[in-house]
């Protein structure tokens, strides 16, 4: 995929989201195993400074996550798919308290199963669970079935399948909605905005962006609702390198008109 069939003559101005996990790092076994490469923070501080800081992360992670993986970047993200974000102006949106009652309802409904199988990893969120069985995946049907069994007696919550994991969350919530408030407020208000991601969890931010004029992009294979594709992390990282120095371009061809 070139960059100019995202931005064909760097008209209109845009607003980049991406997801973290499989998008901007490499899926790892574990959360805390992922590779971030050392020049990642510094390009994508690049970006932002070119972007007037119309830049977002959107991620099933906790925010705190991303700020210690991007360190000493401080950039506007939503966390645990939309239950805390943190607004560009530095003010941050947490999770309501019935929210992560409910998750840790969840939590403890599935912890036997975790107990039993120490290979699963149970992840409690802000206001979110998550179950992973990336390391056994033969037990995808117990995670299924115990998850189900443990939403189901919690009020509106709801299961998004991802790569080797399922997430309960809100039913309010998720990376479309945080897109959506993102694009409410400066800098991104009136932006044309472009999302990445590569997982299920991804698909209502590719929706929410096509709807606001924009584009979603999806890393890698499988059904999905984004217009364009894009084949991996590497690639992800050289289009918002792009993306960056177009934007720088078309600032200079302003100051020279």
């Amino acid at each position: 995929m070139s960059i100019d069939a995202v931005a064909p003559n760097a008209i209109p101005q845009l607003a980049i989201f991406t997801d973290f996990d499989g998008t901007l790092v490499e899926i790892a076994e574990t959360p805390d195993a992922v590779e971030v490469p050392d020049t990642l923070a510094e390009q994508l501080a690049h970006a932002v400074r070119e972007l007037d800081s119309a830049f977002a992360v959107l991620t099933g992670r906790e925010i705190a996550d991303i700020d210690r993986f991007l360190a000493p970047l401080h950039l506007p993200i939503a966390g645990a798919h939309g239950t805390q974000r943190r607004r560009a102006d530095g003010v941050l949106e947490t999770a309501d308290p019935a929210m992560i009652l409910a998750a840790e309802e969840i939590a403890q409904a599935v912890s036997p199963l975790v107990v039993a199988n120490p290979s699963l990893l149970l992840e409690i969120k802000e206001g979110a669970v998550a179950l992973h069985f990336r390391q056994a995946p033969e037990l995808e049907t117990a995670v299924r079935i115990a998850m189900e069994e443990a939403v189901h007696s919690v009020t509106d919550f709801t299961l998004v399948p991802g790569k080797m994991v399922l997430e309960a969350r809100p039913r309010a919530v998720s990376k479309g909605e945080a897109l959506r408030a993102f694009m409410r407020e400066e800098p991104f208000l009136g932006r044309t905005p472009i999302f990445i991601g590569d997982d299920v969890t991804d698909e209502d931010g590719f929706i929410a962006a096509q709807d606001l004029g924009g584009v979603g992009i999806k890393l890698g294979e499988g059904d999905t609702a984004a217009r364009m594709r894009i084949a991996d992390v590497a690639s992800v990282h050289a289009l918002i390198r792009g993306l960056g120095d177009i934007a720088a371009r078309d600032r200079e061809v302003a100051l020279t008109h």
